[in-house]
């Protein structure tokens, strides 16, 4: 009975936390619920407050376990997805190519971002709604794109209901926090991580530490 935690542990080498975010009626729900759950549906149930799913994926070898954070867009509900943005080590920005609005909020969401989310979260942006027919288009690619320039972010169109590139984008931006994980863990202390490189000597603790303050 008592290696049944140890086990649960072993399940994964990562554990990240992706945050959607975005206006409501963007796809957000629909987005998680493909990549997740591989379906698509219809039915528009919008999200109160906060929902999650989990699904564990395989990069480089490493077990990554994602729990994706879907928030509800609606104003009333900021501050309770605000209290989230901690957590989060990934945030996919959602907007909706039909819809202008939606495109023209993601500053304030970013600046939500930078107002409650760590320093370091990773962003992407996500025009969804891709497989919509061109006349009902209102935010072309080349918009999307140049948003996402601005902010120095990668960029991508999906379609949650053809499945269009929703494993891609998830895919991208879990590997990005990886290698940032991988990165952090090999220059931290050696109690704080799994995986690292030993410092150059194991006597070097208090001068790995003193480095790594001074070098932050």
């Amino acid at each position: 009975m008592a290696a049944a935690p140890a086990r649960a542990r072993a399940d994964y080498d990562y554990l990240i936390k992706l945050l959607l975010i975005g206006d409501s009626g963007v796809g957000k729900s629909c987005l998680l619920l493909r990549f997740s759950d591989g379906s698509f549906t219809t039915s528009f149930i919008t999200t109160i407050g906060i929902d999650f799913k989990i699904r564990t994926i395989e990069l480089d070898g490493k077990r990554i376990k994602l729990q994706i954070w879907d928030t509800a867009g609606q104003e009333r509900f900021r501050t309770i997805t605000t209290a989230y943005y901690r957590g989060a080590m990934g945030i996919l920005l959602v907007y909706d190519v039909t819809d202008e609005a939606s495109f023209n909020n993601i500053r304030n969401w970013i600046r939500n971002i930078e107002q409650h989310a760590s320093d370091n979260v990773n962003k992407i942006l996500v025009g969804n709604k891709a497989d919509m027919d061109e006349s009902k288009r209102a935010v072309p690619t080349s918009r999307g794109q140049a948003l996402a320039d601005e902010y120095g972010i990668k960029f991508f169109e999906t379609s949650a209901k053809t499945n269009m590139n929703v494993e891609e984008v998830f895919f991208s931006i879990a590997k990005d926090i990886k290698q940032r994980l991988a990165d952090t863990d090999s220059k931290a202390e050696p109690q704080t991580i799994k995986i690292n490189q030993p410092d150059k000597s194991a006597s070097g603790s208090q001068t790995g530490q003193k480095s790594a303050c001074c070098g932050s």
